[in-house]
């Protein structure tokens, strides 16, 4: 091979090469837009398809976009009324003892708080030495008057004798029927008198006017008392108590004497019956509240002075019973979304009434046929298109 020979053939090898290159590099160009266009393309079927969904969606069947909530019809159930409230107990008919007589000092105090006393038991003795003293000096008294008119008596029999002889005037007679008339009324001025020292003696024991339970003993022996030493015993009568409920003016009007209340003391697991025995015809103009008395029977959880709780029956409702969480509130008030036409969410303004284990009764704005969202009504807006989920009421 010669030096042109090589010439001409590195020149052929270099024009080959040269075309190679650009063949490759145009068929690099040509697959890059072929991919643009594929994503072009892909896109534009996206869009469409989006936008041909998005047309149907309003008048088509297919929700399974719109959120799935549950919904109940509550229908309308015949409900207990409750009124919940609270008060004291305190002692139905409680009575105060204090020093009836003049007073003194106190010999001895022979019961105990929380003893069970019987009408007329002595509940504390007062010093009487003095005050027996002047009663046997008035016991003599009327002895002496006894005396005094049996003699006025047997001289005026000795003188109705000598008067059918003639030795005694009439005038006489007439005398001695006056001493003894005046002598026999002496008699019952002594007895009186005496009479009156046993029953001030008597009124130096303080005694129980009626049987009870004895609350309160305020007085110790050694103690001097008398008429300004205030209350030394309290009972409470029979043992009976009550609880001052103090229940809402709107609230009192539905409540009447003999109806039913459970009564739960704070710190007490069991739970008492009783029933109203009063309402009280006032209302506390401050915290418009009044007072409606529960009458209650002895138990040993019944402490007066002890806060408690009471339920209070109050006639029976007809009415939708829906538990809390579909009830909802704000500034315009209670309110529950239902599931109205197209299954479209609808807000509907109701009033509650008493609330109860069972749940919520609904006294007006429903009338128990609307499907109602049971649960998540917060996160709904009025006039969302929602998928709803029956479920039974309760008591179905």
């Amino acid at each position: 091979m010669n030096y042109d020979t090589r010439i001409t053939a590195d020149a052929d090898r270099g024009v080959t090469s040269s075309l190679e290159g650009y063949g490759q590099a145009e068929g690099s160009s040509r697959r890059k837009w072929l991919v643009i266009g594929g994503l072009a393309a892909a896109i534009l079927a996206i869009v469409a398809f989006l936008l041909l969904t998005g047309n149907e969606a309003p008048v088509g069947d297919d929700r399974s976009q719109a959120p799935t909530v549950t919904v109940v019809v509550p229908g309308r159930t015949t409900i207990d009324a409750e009124i919940n409230a609270t008060g004291t107990i305190a002692a139905r008919r409680e009575m105060p003892v204090g020093v009836v007589g003049e007073g003194g000092r106190v010999v001895s105090v022979p019961v105990e708080q929380g003893q069970w006393v019987r009408a007329g038991q002595v509940l504390a003795s007062i010093d009487r030495s003095v005050q027996s003293q002047q009663a046997r000096s008035a016991s003599a008294q009327v002895q002496v008057a006894q005396a005094d008119a049996q003699l006025a008596q047997s001289n005026l029999d000795r003188a109705l004798q000598l008067v059918e002889r003639g030795f005694i005037s009439k005038a006489d007679v007439d005398r001695l029927t006056a001493t003894r008339d005046a002598a026999r009324a002496r008699v019952e001025v002594a007895r009186a008198q005496y009479n009156e020292l046993l029953a001030r003696n008597a009124r130096l024991n303080i005694v129980a006017p009626a049987s009870g339970l004895l609350l309160e003993r305020n007085v110790e022996p050694g103690q001097v008392v008398g008429g300004a030493s205030g209350t030394l015993f309290r009972i409470a009568k029979g043992g009976e108590m009550e609880l001052m409920a103090r229940v809402g003016e709107g609230d009192l009007v539905k409540l009447a004497p003999g109806v039913q209340a459970e009564v739960s003391p704070v710190g007490v697991e069991t739970a008492y019956t009783g029933q109203v025995w009063q309402v009280e015809p006032t209302i506390d103009p401050q915290s418009r509240l009044g007072v409606a008395r529960v009458a209650l029977s002895y138990a040993p959880g019944l402490r007066p002075g002890g806060f408690a709780k009471a339920t209070i029956k109050s006639g029976t409702v007809v009415a939708p019973m829906l538990p809390e969480s579909a009830i909802l509130s704000d500034s315009e008030g209670s309110y529950v979304y239902i599931i109205g036409k197209d299954d479209k969410v609808e807000r509907r303004g109701v009033t509650t009434g008493f609330v109860s284990g069972s749940g919520v009764a609904v006294t007006q704005g429903l009338n128990g046929t609307e499907r109602v969202v049971l649960r998540a009504g917060g996160f709904l807006n009025e006039g969302e298109s929602v998928n709803p989920k029956l479920e039974k009421a309760s008591g179905e």
